[in-house]
């Protein structure tokens, strides 16, 4: 079935409007507050035109507990710098703790290494996270102290975090499957007192020892105070043991600490939380520090509001412990939700794993990215077919642009009646700016809707707001949870410099996008890898979409090159399935595909095969640093191979920069 950007693919029933944690708080604003609200857009105009009103009232209507009052929500407004709630104490851990309670789960755990799926309690949970914290504060660790991790997305992962946390020490966590190199590049930048570590972990069958890689990272981080290690691969293997080594069964070893007698380190509002940090494919990662307060505000709404969790639901993203998606998954628990922790690879042992866990523990909430679903399709996976999603109600994709025919596969092959959301956001508020609202119908390839308290727009070449336009993403006015600094940059200047400077007083997000006069959007990718042609910007996104229907083309990669003289050379990567070789008639249909779908400016002007298109760890494909090899940067300068999931990728690039240097046009 032909799915064209924009058709209607599902509308919400009057009951699930009405029974929605949206349409309570509408409820709940009208009758405290005074106000008239009727529809979700007139929320969300409510919420940036008086944003102090709407963040104090997100803080009353979710009963955040603050031990010590703020003297105004918003005592500064500038961007970089704005100061929410100042006075205000409180703890983000124990917004999560309080929804402590006998016989519930709080975490189902799945993993290669342990294949049936595993139950933890609140109460184990709750318990685990006071006995580690006070465990920790024997150490010495401190507020303000780092405290780093390099484990996979595993229940002991979530304990660390929130022991971490619930005593005022900063947590920042890279997954094992990135190389030391990476891992030092981030670690190194914060000096942590505190490494929690594993010995390894299994992917796609495959065992990876990391023993070697953690003594390494280990001994070049000259602040590390105490490693507490966690036998993971192999449990019964001798842990290396040096004085200042600690194993994680022995730690958790420990007499019980009661609720009561556990105190949750009281910080101000604009206290350090966590560190995280962007990808870094192209240059030292930045270190972004986000707030207690501002992640609990900011969790608050998005977790309940735009993903509608409540206390019956259950709650999953595919993700690793090193990408934002995993900090928001664990804040699920601050809606009284379980959430679902995966180690894996998604298709392995079976390439359905992940909808058979879905059914067995009736999910209500499954997340992944458009890549997984490219796997579904290509492996011709039919969840519908095999097993009972009637407990399913919400699809949730972020990580790249979601085409229209990847919204459409779920409403095809999973289920009608299906709420799918798309979002996008990102690390720099680990949250998102435009996303769902259960209110409002799902359209093909379209985000709902801009998400409360985020006046976003899209700003044109001169700094104008358009509409119906793609432009420039830009936020203008501060949220709670933008980063209060980039760690050691006491002068902002990598911070203006990341969001501030093309448009001053508006925070540059990075991407290209489209708003809609409903309010709905679409991103076209990055746009700092902009593809100019004849002085039109084309987002990499529309390109990818056209030709994911080609059976011929399983992925693809585009950049545009600027040549002197103002020329340019597009050159199209496309990875072919194993029997297809590129020839003429293939070329002729992805440029036909593009010249009708499209326009004549979308044709590349040369197409290549590979045997792989690079991505991320968390899975971007590399535009920017391919094209910086294709005009001569060297690959070291261009891309970090231990930021990369398949580093081996680039030696095609390298190869066909090499070949192409004489030949360019010029």
């Amino acid at each position: 079935m032909l799915i064209n950007e924009g058709d209607l693919l599902w509308t919400p029933g009057r009951d699930k409007v009405e029974r929605s944690n949206l349409s309570s708080f509408i409820r709940w604003l009208n009758s405290e507050r005074s106000l008239d609200i009727t529809d979700y857009d007139g929320l969300w105009q409510w919420s940036v035109e008086h944003l102090e009103d709407f963040w104090q009232a997100i803080s009353v209507y979710f009963e955040v507990q603050l031990s010590a009052p703020y003297k105004c929500v918003l005592g500064k407004k500038s961007m970089p710098g704005a100061e929410w709630f100042p006075g205000a104490k409180l703890n983000y851990a124990q917004h999560i703790m309080r929804q402590e309670r006998p016989d519930t789960t709080a975490i189902h755990f799945l993993s290669e290494l342990s294949p049936v799926v595993t139950h933890m309690s609140w109460e184990e949970l709750a318990g685990k996270v006071r006995i580690l914290a006070t465990q920790l504060r024997g150490l010495g660790v401190k507020p303000g102290d780092r405290v780093v991790s390099y484990m996979p997305n595993i229940p002991e992962t979530v304990i660390a975090m929130l022991a971490t946390t619930s005593i005022g020490a900063v947590w920042s966590s890279c997954s094992p499957d990135f190389g030391a190199r990476s891992v030092l590049e981030r670690f190194a930048q914060i000096e942590p007192r505190i490494l929690f570590c594993v010995d390894g972990y299994r992917y796609g069958g495959k065992d990876f020892e990391r023993t070697d890689m953690v003594a390494e990272i280990i001994g070049h981080l000259n602040s590390l105070e105490h490693v507490i290690y966690l036998p993971y691969l192999n449990k019964h293997n001798e842990v290396p043991r040096t004085g200042n080594t600690t194993i994680w069964y022995e730690l958790l070893e420990q007499p019980p600490v009661a609720a009561d007698d556990f105190e949750f380190e009281q910080v101000p509002f604009d206290h350090p939380l966590w560190i995280l940090f962007t990808s870094g494919t192209t240059g030292l990662p930045k270190p972004i520090v986000q707030g207690h307060g501002g992640i609990t505000l900011e969790m608050l709404k998005y977790v309940c509001l735009h993903l509608d969790v409540k206390d019956a639901d259950c709650v999953f993203f595919f993700t690793t412990s090193g990408w934002m998606s995993w900090n928001t998954v664990v804040s699920a628990l601050i809606g009284g939700a379980r959430i679902v922790l995966y180690d894996g690879h998604p298709t392995h042992p079976d390439p359905d794993v992940l909808w058979q866990m879905a059914a067995d523990i009736r999910m209500t909430l499954f997340g992944c990215s458009p890549a997984y679903v490219q796997l579904l399709k290509k492996m011709g996976v039919v969840p519908n077919d095999h097993y009972d999603l009637s407990c399913l109600r919400e699809i949730l994709m972020s990580g790249s642009p979601v085409s229209p025919e990847t919204m459409a596969w779920f409403y095809q092959n999973v289920k009608e009646d299906l709420w799918v959301v798309s979002a996008s956001g990102g690390t720099d508020i680990c949250s998102a700016i435009v996303g769902g609202s259960i209110t409002l119908p799902v359209y093909a390839g379209e985000i709902q809707a801009r998400c409360l308290g985020a006046d976003t727009h899209a700003f044109n070449e001169d700094g104008e707001k358009v509409v119906g336009e793609v432009g420039e993403h830009v936020i203008l006015q501060p949220m709670p949870s933008m980063p209060l600094y980039f760690w050691d940059d006491t002068d902002f200047q990598r911070y203006n410099e990341s969001y501030f400077e093309d448009f001053p007083g508006a925070w540059r997000h990075g991407d290209f996008v489209k708003f809609n006069s409903r309010g709905g959007s679409y991103v076209y990718g990055r746009s700092d890898s902009t593809l100019n042609r004849f002085g039109v910007r084309i987002g990499t996104a529309e390109i990818y979409r056209t030709l994911e229907s080609l059976t011929e083309v399983e992925d693809c990669l585009i950049v545009n090159l600027n040549l002197p003289d103002g020329n340019f050379f597009m050159p199209l990567f496309v990875k072919l399935p194993d029997t297809l070789v590129l020839n003429e008639e293939i070329k002729e249909k992805i440029c036909e595909r593009l010249r009708t779908e499209c326009s004549p400016r979308h044709v590349p002007d040369e197409i290549s095969q590979i045997d792989a298109v690079p991505y991320t760890l968390t899975g971007k494909k590399l535009e920017i640093p391919v094209r910086k090899i294709l005009l001569g940067t060297p690959v070291e300068k261009a891309a970090n191979p231990g930021a990369m999931a398949n580093p081996q990728s680039l030696d095609y690039f390298i190869h066909y920069a090499r070949r192409r240097t004489n030949v360019l046009p010029t």
